[in-house]
């Protein structure tokens, strides 16, 4: 999972470092703040791909911080992984009803932190069904019903905007030049420029919204699905 952004918040700074240094040596962009105020905001800018968020903040405390993210549209598809040095069993319940997806208690090993990264971004990556449905986070595309939902709202896509998107996502990481993309969905010979291929993405891209950084450019080259 190199190269993914964690947003991790501890108000202990030697815990905050050690975090940081451990992550950052797995290949991953880290990016370190002290509260939880910090964390909402950074979380809507920066829009990371996992949380390492520790429960006892002072002010805003990592459950009222869950909270926030997960009933934000914008954010409630990021992972949350609570880091804990409370006992009580309430507390886990409680972040992980408010949607969690794991816990650690402290004190803990750095390695056994990196392996939980890696479980939750394995559950959130690209999952391509035997019934053909492409499953993202929160982006689900449906071939055979044509139907394409992103954090669980139906988005409308015009007859090219759905085959483009499918054609992209069904090979995650690969490069498509905008003449492959023109030829796949339309066949050889049809008088389409490679510009209407990026007035086609900017098009679908707005109407994915929350979900649209998943379609990336490669400058000179053409467009892919994020891996």
């Amino acid at each position: 999972m190199p190269k993914a952004k964690i947003l991790v918040v501890d108000d202990e700074k030697d815990i905050l470092d050690l975090i940081q240094m451990s992550l950052e040596r797995e290949g991953y962009k880290v990016c370190a703040v002290e509260s939880g105020e910090e964390c909402v905001k950074r979380a809507r800018e920066k829009m990371p791909d996992l949380i390492v968020l520790d429960l006892m903040l002072p002010g805003m405390d990592g459950l009222d911080v869950c909270r926030v993210i997960k009933n934000d549209s914008k954010t409630r598809h990021i992972p949350i992984i609570m880091l804990t040095a409370r006992g009580e069993e309430a507390d886990v319940v409680t972040g992980l009803e408010m949607g969690a997806d794991d816990y650690i208690t402290k004190p803990f090993s750095p390695r056994v932190l990196n392996a939980r990264i890696k479980s939750v971004l394995r559950k959130i990556s690209t999952f391509v069904g035997e019934d053909g449905v492409i499953k993202k986070k929160n982006l689900i595309i449906d071939p055979g019903r044509r139907e394409v939902l992103s954090e669980g709202k139906k988005v409308d896509l015009t007859f090219t905007e759905f085959e483009l998107l499918a054609l992209l996502a069904r090979k995650p990481g690969w490069v498509f030049t905008r003449n492959q993309i023109v030829q796949a969905i339309k066949g050889g010979g049809y008088p389409v420029t490679e510009r209407a291929v990026d007035v086609q993405v900017v098009g679908l891209r707005k109407k994915l919204e929350g979900v649209a950084d998943n379609i990336e450019t490669i400058r000179g080259v053409g467009y892919r699905f994020k891996d």
